[in-house]
């Protein structure tokens, strides 16, 4: 659309005469997040349609595959040029997943002043600045509210409702497959091995997990909120990422006497003015809103220096729930043709401070019995009494990890340890 084309929009609908103009939109893509889109849609079609003031109809479905005898066959395409070039197109809902072709099909409907809502976590991280700058430019938006969290509202809290805050600090359980397995591993006292093999076949994990359980996938999210919470770029390789794989059904004895748990946090704060940005198991004690945060869900814990800490919770991924903050997105273009909605995200790298430079306290375990050695080795700790032969556990005094590589190397008989948050 040109900016006449905008603006003539615009007026129809600020003047109230918009009873014959309806929204079309396009989605990318007819898997388990696409089909749910169209499900979303056509469940709930008058309530969408109230809400985005206009009547929502789907016009295309882009997709390699038939679906003979689905509905959907009827609106079926094979060839995103056909979207591209349809002017009545207004919105595309991208739910293809992978960084190529979804990365190109979004940039160019954006190029042609079509919104653009996606799930697509890779995208996203990699090319949001990018593509938010190309929506300003083009009177139209890139919304991505289903990247993160599946069904809970984060991404328009921290662009919209938490605007008047400086955003110190953004602490989640960002992974269901993950905090699925460390749930289990908790509750049923079986091993890493034996939960994951449960996940997979109940469709929680992927048949490759090394995205899930080496924290990756949460490593993406965080990098994501963290380049909205502090307006600047952060790449995703920059973070310090750790997964669940070492976390033994021991450890869990060990937080059992704390009366604590272990979950996987994707965090990032800033601090002394540097921003610190990991992914790695936590420690967490019965105090802590995420304790309670269990299987497949996710929470995510936001720290403004003038509300306090707000927290979001819900499904973290799934068809219906990823699909509804989709639609939610689609909705929010719908009110907004020819207006961009402005997103402080600019290309401009944030320098991520090397995690050695955080300090906190630390639970190890160690080889050894001679409760000396240990004490000359990390000072004062606080044993702790898990009833297993052969090892120590105890708790550090608040220190930064480089100080801790440095004294784990004195004791040298150190089996594990874990960070208490």
């Amino acid at each position: 659309k040109n900016s006449n084309e905008c603006i003539s929009y615009q007026k129809l609908v600020k003047t109230g005469k918009r009873s014959n103009v309806m929204i079309n939109i396009a989605v990318l893509g007819y898997g388990t997040v696409g089909s749910g889109i169209v499900e979303v849609i056509k469940t709930n079609q008058e309530t969408v349609n109230q809400k985005a003031g206009q009547e929502i109809n789907i016009k295309y479905v882009l997709d390699l595959r038939e679906f003979p005898g689905d509905p959907v066959e009827k609106i079926l395409v094979h060839d995103f040029e056909t979207i591209l070039n349809d002017k009545e197109v207004d919105i595309v809902c991208e739910a293809m997943g992978g960084e190529h072709p979804a990365y190109d099909f979004a940039k160019q409907a954006i190029l042609a002043g079509k919104s653009v809502c996606t799930s697509n976590k890779e995208v996203v991280e990699k090319h949001g600045a990018e593509l938010l700058a190309l929506a300003k430019e083009h009177n139209c938006n890139y919304m991505f509210e289903a990247s993160v969290g599946g069904g809970i509202p984060i991404i328009r809290p921290l662009t919209h409702s938490l605007t008047p805050e400086k955003i110190t600090s953004i602490t989640g359980i960002l992974n269901g497959t993950t905090n699925y397995i460390l749930t289990k591993m908790e509750k049923e006292g079986s091993d890493f091995e034996e939960v994951l093999k449960q996940a997979q076949e109940l469709g929680y994990a992927e048949r490759n997990p090394e995205a899930d359980v080496e924290g990756h996938d949460a490593g993406r999210k965080i990098a994501i909120l963290s380049s909205l919470a502090f307006g600047k770029d952060v790449d995703f390789n920059d973070i310090y990422m750790e997964g669940i794989t070492k976390i033994s059904t021991q450890d869990f004895k060990y937080a059992k006497e704390l009366g604590s748990t272990i979950k996987l946090f994707g965090m990032s704060k800033e601090e002394n003015g540097k921003v610190y940005a990991m992914v790695a198991p936590f420690m967490v004690n019965q105090s802590n809103p995420l304790f309670a945060v269990s299987d497949v869900f996710n929470a995510i814990l936001v720290h403004g220096n003038a509300v306090g800490d707000t927290m979001y919770y819900g499904k973290g991924a799934g068809k219906l729930a990823t699909a509804s903050a989709v639609v939610s997105d689609a909705i929010d273009c719908a009110r907004h043709i020819g207006v961009h909605v402005a997103v402080q995200w600019s290309d401009e790298k944030l320098e991520i401070a090397s995690v050695d430079g955080m300090a906190r306290r630390f639970f190890v375990r160690t080889a050894t019995t001679d409760k000396a050695n240990i004490a000359k080795a990390f000072g004062k700790v606080d044993f702790i009494d898990a009833n297993i032969k052969g090892e120590t556990g105890f708790i550090t005094e608040t220190m930064t990890e480089a100080d801790f590589k440095e004294r784990a190397e004195k004791d040298g008989h150190i089996i594990s340890r874990i960070r208490l948050y």
